[in-house]
């Protein structure tokens, strides 16, 4: 059932959702989560279940402000305060030294958790009344969220409330808090080993991260021991139905002429304005700037699918700092 995310009513009816034990679709900025109360190993297993993902793959927390670290989290580096100070709410996770006595389902057993503050007013207005005394809602205080993508475990992420609603029926909550404005998932920073190290990446940029905290990023092949496991960083991931291939434009077009007017069964996603002969083709354009292009990209992805088509050929990313967060999407739709 989707509820619209902007009355009142919607937001109490979620917050007893989540405060009773059960599943929530949630928008966020980033992309739609499957929420459980991150403290009740019983509510996070609900979401393993429902994804078909491992229960030893982590979940992101979700809280409604940086008051809400302490519950979870044994300690807080001084960079990573600064970067709570520059990107909450937003969309960054932090991965932190983890509480011993709370959220071990959520965290997939390791002794750290991923914690992130979402921007979205509709999550916030959630997340509020989940950890409120309100006497009218029902069921005990909630102060963090377990909420991975709402999407079935390594499919592509869902951008809207319709998304959600396709791949776990009507008989989940949804709260419609329109599209996503951010598109991809949220930036991952490792910060349980005294420098930032970026796990996967996202909206907020390298440079934005040295810029905030005084210290550079590592690349989690520069310090490859030890290496929590986090949320979307398998190699195979974000994939939809149809075969992902990327491709620069030139090796586009020429496949696309060598095919001639007989292609079928075949989507084509590119910021290069390209021809084909063959009218079953779909070709669809991807803008030229990166924010654009991620916010639409999942989006674009399912819409291949339920055109029915075999196979989406994309025009590979630039290399430029910008489009980080949208090559590894596509780099491990690929994988897929």
């Amino acid at each position: 059932m989707i509820l619209d995310g902007r009355q009142p009513s919607s937001i109490a009816a979620a917050a007893t959702a989540l405060r009773t034990g059960h599943l929530l679709g949630l928008p966020t900025e980033t992309v739609y989560g499957l929420a459980a109360d991150a403290a009740s190993d019983a509510a996070v297993a609900q979401i393993f279940q429902a994804k078909g993902r491992p229960s030893d793959h982590p979940l992101i927390v979700h809280v409604a402000g940086p008051e809400g670290i302490a519950h979870f989290v044994a300690s807080v580096p001084p960079f990573a305060d600064a970067l709570v100070r520059a990107f909450w709410p937003g969309p960054l996770t932090l991965i932190l030294p983890r509480r011993p006595d709370v959220a071990a389902a959520a965290a997939g057993g390791q002794d750290s958790v991923g914690l992130r503050c979402p921007a979205h007013p509709v999550a916030q207005a959630v997340l509020q009344a989940c950890a409120s005394d309100d006497p009218h809602l029902q069921g005990r205080p909630v102060h963090g969220v377990a909420a991975p993508s709402a999407n079935r475990f390594g499919r592509v992420s869902p951008t809207t409330a319709q998304h959600v609603r396709d791949e776990f029926g009507d008989d989940l909550l949804v709260l419609d808090g329109g599209a996503c404005e951010v598109g991809i998932e949220s930036t991952i920073i490792d910060c349980t080993r005294g420098v930032p190290v970026l796990l996967r990446p996202g909206a907020i940029t390298r440079a934005q991260i040295a810029a905030a905290c005084g210290l550079a990023p590592l690349s989690k092949e520069d310090l490859p021991s030890h290496t929590p496991r986090a949320s979307g960083t398998l190699e195979a991931h974000y994939a939809p139905s149809a075969k992902v291939r990327l491709m620069d434009a030139k090796a586009l077009q020429t496949g696309l002429d060598l095919l001639g007017a007989d292609a079928a069964h075949l989507a084509v996603y590119a910021r290069t304005a390209l021809r084909s002969p063959s009218p079953r083709v779909l070709l669809r354009a991807m803008p030229q700037d990166a924010a654009a292009a991620a916010q639409e990209l999942f989006a674009a992805l399912r819409h291949f699918d339920d055109a029915g088509v075999k196979l989406i050929w994309i025009e590979t990313p630039p290399g430029t700092p910008d489009w980080e967060g949208v090559r590894d999407r596509l780099q491990r739709a690929a994988a897929a």
